[in-house]
């Protein structure tokens, strides 16, 4: 172990630049593709839009919708997770709120004009009430009501939630950095009760009526539990938590297999498990041991297939592919295929191609619209000092 690695997991000063965690910026890929196939297995329907499977079968498509549906809801868990967990380690006392929140808006808010303005100009403004401007504003996810947090570019709805977790991350960290280091672990363990608690408000206060195609939760219960974002600003603490207790040096020695295991595991539990539970509460320790375990990794210098340049690579490009989803499976795929179906083979190759296509649309939004708008907007006016972090620790929405 290096001598800067080694003050790094004892603890370093606050005000010298942590290193880079490549890992964790290799694993938002895996959580992006989670969500990525949880769609375009079944794709999302909306008033008279009605995107073809990939398979003629409906055997086929319904046992893969059984099993890559929950990856859909998870993948959004691990990002709100990750997102606390790097805006804490890239934080540094002395930043002004102003710099700090130019920086995150300019991470996402670049991407998500550019897509929103495709959706609604290729396909989404015959279903999307208010021109989707509930959408732009990153807003509609406030809504109950499925018209707006379901329209315009979809996937977006996330970053509702996102621009919460933003705003209230320099009030969140007063509190979160006065916790005494010895109290961390316990304070970890009080957001996850504070994430059953919201499942078992959503059972018992909540409508029961009418409920969520597909799912046991009527549509109020299922906006709220998962759509809503206050109710998902504890998985955001949460990962600020495992940040702190990394930065302390507290972070036991645990496998990278373990780890492993410990998520596949809490995958499959997802399958049995009932709505709400399933949605969030089944893999919050199982994402936040395995964020804490992969970073603390880097730290000690053990190189990961997570952290290696493949990886990274694709994690970079990983917000750009999530946001270019909708493009690419309900304009796309229907523009150049229609409603074609196909057997085992065909559509299994259908959707290795649109995963292909998918990373170079990701990779276009990151190459021409996320880097020129983060080195334009990301610098100090009259400094020309880049205040962006690196892209190693940046963190993006998915679903």
């Amino acid at each position: 172990m290096s001598v800067a690695t080694s003050s790094v997991v004892r603890g370093a000063p606050q005000e010298e630049r942590r290193p880079d965690l490549p890992a964790l910026t290799g694993m938002r890929i895996i959580a992006a593709l989670l969500v990525f196939m949880s769609h375009v297995i079944f794709p999302m329907t909306a008033g008279d839009f009605d995107p073809a499977t990939p398979f003629q079968d409906d055997t086929i498509t319904q046992n893969l919708m059984w099993f890559f549906s929950p990856g859909g809801f998870i993948g959004v868990s691990f990002f709100f997770i990750l997102s606390g967990f790097v805006i804490t380690w890239s934080y540094r006392p002395g930043d002004s709120v102003r710099a700090y929140l130019r920086r995150r808006s300019v991470k996402i808010l670049p991407n998500h004009v550019v897509t929103w303005a495709l959706a609604m100009l290729l396909f989404a403004a015959a279903y999307t009430p208010m021109w989707g401007l509930p959408n732009l504003l990153l807003v509609n996810s406030f809504s109950p009501d499925s018209n707006y947090w379901g329209g315009a570019n979809m996937p977006a709805w996330s970053l509702s939630s996102e621009m919460l977790f933003y705003l209230l991350f320099p009030l969140l960290m007063i509190p979160i950095g006065k916790i005494r280091e010895s109290r961390l672990w316990a304070w970890a363990g009080v957001t996850v009760v504070a994430m059953a608690a919201v499942c078992l408000v959503t059972l018992s206060l909540l409508p029961d009526q009418p409920r969520y195609p597909g799912d046991p939760l009527s549509l109020t219960q299922f906006w709220f539990v998962y759509m809503f974002p206050p109710a998902r600003l504890f998985e955001f603490v949460l990962g600020m938590i495992l940040a702190r207790i990394v930065i302390s040096g507290r972070w036991p020695r645990i496998g990278l297999t373990p780890v492993v295991a410990l998520l596949v595991v809490a995958y499959a539990a997802t399958l049995w498990v009932p709505s709400p539970f399933s949605l969030v509460l089944v893999t919050a320790v199982p994402f936040g041991l395995a964020i804490g375990t992969f970073a603390t990794a880097n730290l000690r210098g053990r190189r990961t297939v997570m952290g290696s340049k493949p990886m990274v690579w694709l994690g970079n490009v990983s917000f750009g592919f999530y946001m270019t989803q909708a493009v690419v499976l309900f304009w796309l795929r229907p523009t150049v295929l229609g409603r074609a179906e196909y057997g085992v083979v065909g559509g299994t190759l259908l959707v290795l191609a649109l995963i292909g296509v998918n990373v170079v649309a990701g990779w276009l939004l990151y190459r021409f619209v996320e880097q020129p708008a983060m080195r334009r907007w990301s610098r100090a006016r009259g400094t020309g000092t880049e205040e962006a972090r690196p892209q190693a620790v940046s963190t993006g929405s998915s679903n």
